[in-house]
């Protein structure tokens, strides 16, 4: 959502601006200017994208997603690489032929592939991420979401830093082969409870910068942001790395259905502040996704207009 709004090309606006020289009325000359701001402002706004909002689901749930109104479906990395071929031919014919996208993947790397620790595998790593980003490119994904909590996380005993190190390596190794398929990895800081490395948006600044590659940048969970009892300020001072958005009601962590169940306000304000115009998936829990997810939906793009 960027609140700079853009106005038309110069030698459009240069025609408009000769004409307006030869009006001479004041009241036609009036018109005139107001003209030449309307243009300018649709013209900006029909340039400034719209946040999508998708949601985090197994293939099976694909047309329920897509029936409750959302943009687009956010499907799991690790079940799209388990697929056999013929069912993953089955899936990736269903989105062309059905027409509803599959914008991003969530959890990049199962648990099995470890990213840290002492029994890194670099070429299994290697080989999985290939395969994994194969299937995403051909789905017409473009957005890969790396929590990856057990995967990541640091054996007791083993040193952090090195921890660190070893994920600044696996994210440069697979960073040129994500930009050869037109992919970004968002890697997202979790809590202490889910990974006990990456756990605030600082880390993952800090994170992001070391591997120095426009293929690998942040995805935020708004979920970790209040279990870690992070400032929105942070969000906003990490603004030229997020990529990604998951949401929910953090209560719970269940789908979100009114402005008043939570305190949403800084999330949208920092929103706003950082000019964002990614996506937004919901990544929660729901016991009645047919009531809960059009709903949610209802209410997302509500508190995007406030």
């Amino acid at each position: 959502m960027n609140e700079s709004i853009p106005c038309v090309p110069l030698k459009r606006l240069g025609l408009w601006t000769a004409l307006l020289g030869r009006v001479r009325r004041p009241g036609l000359r009036c018109a005139a200017v107001l003209s030449l701001g309307l243009v300018c402002l649709v013209a900006g706004k029909s340039q400034t994208p719209a946040i999508k909002i998708g949601a985090c689901g197994a293939v099976k749930m694909m047309s329920a997603i897509k029936g409750a109104g959302f943009d687009y479906a956010e499907l799991s990395t690790t079940e799209i690489v388990a697929l056999s071929d013929a069912d993953f031919a089955q899936l990736q014919n269903e989105v062309k032929q059905g027409g509803f996208p599959v914008l991003a993947t969530y959890t990049f790397v199962p648990a099995t592939i470890k990213l840290t620790g002492p029994n890194v595998d670099k070429d299994a790593q290697m080989a999985y991420a290939r395969k994994a980003m194969d299937r995403i490119a051909a789905l017409n994904a473009h957005i890969v979401f790396l929590g990856s909590g057990a995967a990541r996380q640091v054996p007791e005993g083993f040193s952090h830093d090195a921890a660190f190190d070893q994920l600044v390596d696996f994210l440069k190794r697979i960073a040129p082969e994500a930009r050869a398929r037109n992919i970004v990895v968002c890697f997202e800081p979790q809590s202490p409870e889910e990974s006990n490395i990456i756990d605030s948006v600082a880390d993952g600044v800090k994170l992001v910068r070391a591997v120095n590659d426009p293929n690998i940048e942040l995805g935020l969970d708004i979920y970790y942001l209040e279990k870690t009892h992070e400032d929105f300020a942070a969000v906003v001072a990490a603004k030229d790395y997020i990529r990604h958005f998951h949401f929910s009601n953090p209560n719970g962590r269940i789908y979100p259905k009114d402005w008043n169940e939570y305190d949403y306000a800084p999330f949208f304000a920092a929103l706003r502040q950082i000019g964002y115009d990614g996506g937004i998936s919901i990544d929660a829990h729901t016991s009645n996704f047919a009531d809960d997810a059009p709903q949610s939906v209802a209410f997302l793009r509500d508190a995007l207009k406030r």
